[in-house]
């Protein structure tokens, strides 16, 4: 009998996340990216969230969306200003299911619905062929030294459709007198 995809969840983030998301930062970190990059730069990206409290105001400070599944969290992105992703990460046990493609659809049309023409991100060198598959084009590499570790990502965009609710209210704000 063929296994069903699992049905994940959105929600905007809440305070009381930011626990489990941090630990979906670390095992995403730790569990996905070791073919890319090494133990030392992994330990280095890690303490983006070595300061759970910062890392939460940091989140809080954007717009950030909660895969979950069975109602618990199991990854997370969030929008920096209108037009860029700021963080992509889901749980090693939900990888390649969809999870992740949920969040970046529902962060693209929030972005468009902002007024977003183009999305951009760094992406990692992981996350690349992730963001490659859905129309967003390397624009540059980048070199981003962690402490005493170097890590690369590339920078990649994405030209998003107009949104027609967004495109109507901006023609009926211009036709206003």
């Amino acid at each position: 009998m063929p296994s069903t995809a699992p049905k994940f969840g959105l929600r905007p983030m809440l305070p009381a996340d930011v626990p489990a998301l941090r630990d979906i930062f670390s095992a995403s970190v730790e569990g996905l990216t070791g073919d890319d990059y090494g133990v030392e730069q992994q330990e280095a990206w890690l303490t983006a969230v070595s300061d759970e409290a910062a890392f939460g105001e940091r989140l809080a400070g954007e717009l950030c969306l909660v895969a979950t599944l069975d109602g618990a969290p199991v990854g997370f992105a969030s929008l920096r200003g209108n037009n860029e992703i700021d963080f992509l990460y889901v749980h090693p046990a939900v990888a390649r299911q969809g999870a992740a493609t949920k969040l970046v659809d529902a962060l693209e049309k929030l972005a468009g619905a902002r007024g977003a023409t183009t999305l951009t991100t760094d992406a990692s060198d992981t996350a690349r062929e992730f963001f490659n598959a859905r129309g967003y084009v390397a624009q540059h590499r980048n070199t981003v030294l962690l402490g005493d570790a170097w890590l690369s990502n590339t920078t990649m965009t994405k030209q998003l459709a107009p949104q027609e609710g967004t495109q109507v209210a901006n023609e009926n704000r211009r036709q206003e007198p």
